[in-house]
């Protein structure tokens, strides 16, 4: 993430089973010491499929949330999100922030690092937090 432009980078690692539930509750401890108002997750992970993380870390954290979003902008103070659906699209208003929202891979183009700053990203420190704190 850092070779990509990222400000700032953290690896959470220890073992524990590492499901929906567990990993929200790993964000929601992360989310708590940033003091975030926006976290922006996928939509679902590779390896189970699940699409549960981010509204579980919504309801963990009591805070809106929209799932599936496809486009995002900054309006009033809040976000207005065009969300994908089995139908087409729906554009979704959130008042205000503190906000969870789960990406589709078309929210944004990826950005690939190049070497320069691969190289520096290496040199970054990086905070590891075990699962326990």
């Amino acid at each position: 993430g850092v070779a990509t432009g990222d400000i700032q980078t953290d690896l959470r690692t220890d073992y524990m089973d590492l499901q929906p539930f567990a990993i929200a509750q790993l964000f929601q401890k992360i989310v708590e010491k940033e003091k975030s108002d926006l976290v922006l997750l996928g939509k679902q992970g590779i390896d189970s499929d699940c699409g549960q993380t981010g509204p579980m870390l919504a309801g963990m954290m009591g805070w809106p949330q929209v799932t599936f979003a496809a486009k995002v902008e900054v309006k009033d103070g809040g976000l207005l999100v065009e969300r994908e659906t089995d139908s087409g699209t729906e554009t979704i208003q959130v008042k205000s922030l503190p906000a969870v929202v789960t990406c589709d891979l078309r929210l944004n183009e990826p950005r690939y690092a190049t070497l320069p700053n691969i190289m520096k990203a290496k040199k970054k420190p990086v905070e590891t937090l075990k699962a326990e704190e």
